[in-house]
């Protein structure tokens, strides 16, 4: 068993350097040669290196393993660790990256003509990042830390405002920072810094949840034997039953609640229709834990 866990966490912090890799590679190809900055503390340390050519992987370090020491004290010293080791990969694979003088033919730079196109690829590849960063108790660091620590220490703070305004001063900033010649303010890289976010955020969001999404029902029925009948032997699911009263009749009625997945929603439809006296609500279940036993 211990030899099993020592391998796992080999191969979890394996995943963690080759992700720091990935990013450094995201950036180099489709971030830093199309001159706009990624939301978060990440989008800083970019606009640092266009206007100072102070190098991006120095500046992540010099941000993150402070963050990280903060979390290794205040939040989790297991999130602390990774987050330190995807970190430190990340600006170490920036730095050798950058004297790869072959990597420069894969570099994507739109030359300020669809730049879309580049913003669209690295906020993709920046959210699966995230993703498997996150299952892997990781981060990316930055901003992720921060929230970490705030969520431990004002768990009724909302976050999200605080990430609004970060991400909206980072992008404000841009456009001053990336400010063309003979104008005052450049609302492009405001414009490339606000798409890269939603496409990161949301298909990191995507990933994390909807891969495990299912629908809950709860049906409430005078027929729960036929109800349950089908429910098991049509869509090969169990259910739990509830009794309940009606509280204009003083009837007493069965509840039922069942989870189905995306691909049976339209079947239990189906049944609410087919069974008199019966009729249900549906709630989306991000995921389902516990230790099932599959019916045969």
């Amino acid at each position: 068993m211990k030899k099993k866990y020592i391998l796992k966490t080999i191969l979890n912090y394996s995943i963690i350097i080759v992700l720091g890799a990935l990013l450094a590679l995201d950036y180099i190809l489709f971030i830093v040669p199309n001159s706009f900055a990624p939301a978060g503390i990440n989008g800083i340390a970019v606009m640092i290196q266009y206007a100072f050519d102070f190098s991006i992987g120095y500046m992540s370090l010099i941000i993150n393993i402070p963050l990280c020491v903060l979390a290794f004290f205040f939040v989790n010293k297991r999130f602390a660790i990774r987050t330190l080791l995807f970190s430190v990969s990340y600006s170490l694979f920036y730095l050798l990256f950058n004297k790869i003088s072959a990597l420069q033919q894969f570099v994507y730079n739109a030359e300020g003509i669809d730049t879309i196109y580049p913003v669209l690829i690295a906020g993709t590849i920046s959210g699966l990042i995230s993703c498997f960063a996150f299952r892997l108790s990781s981060s990316t660091g930055g901003t992720d830390v921060i929230a970490k620590f705030v969520n431990k220490k004002w768990p009724n703070l909302n976050f999200f405002w605080v990430i609004f305004i970060l991400n909206s001063l980072v992008a404000v900033a841009s456009c001053f920072v990336y400010k063309e010649e003979g104008m005052l303010i450049n609302y492009r890289p405001a414009c490339l810094c606000i798409v890269y976010s939603f496409v990161a955020s949301f298909l990191a969001n995507t990933f994390i949840r909807g891969t495990k999404t299912a629908y809950k029902f709860f049906i409430i029925t005078s027929n729960p034997e036929l109800v349950e009948d089908i429910i098991i032997h049509r869509l090969k699911h169990s259910a739990t039953r509830l009794e309940g009263q009606g509280i204009y009749s003083h009837k007493g009625k069965t509840v039922l609640v069942s989870v189905c997945n995306k691909n049976q929603l339209i079947e239990f439809e189906k049944i609410l229709k087919e069974i008199p006296d019966t009729f249900g609500f549906v709630e989306t279940v991000y995921e389902t834990l516990g230790n099932f036993k599959h019916i045969k």
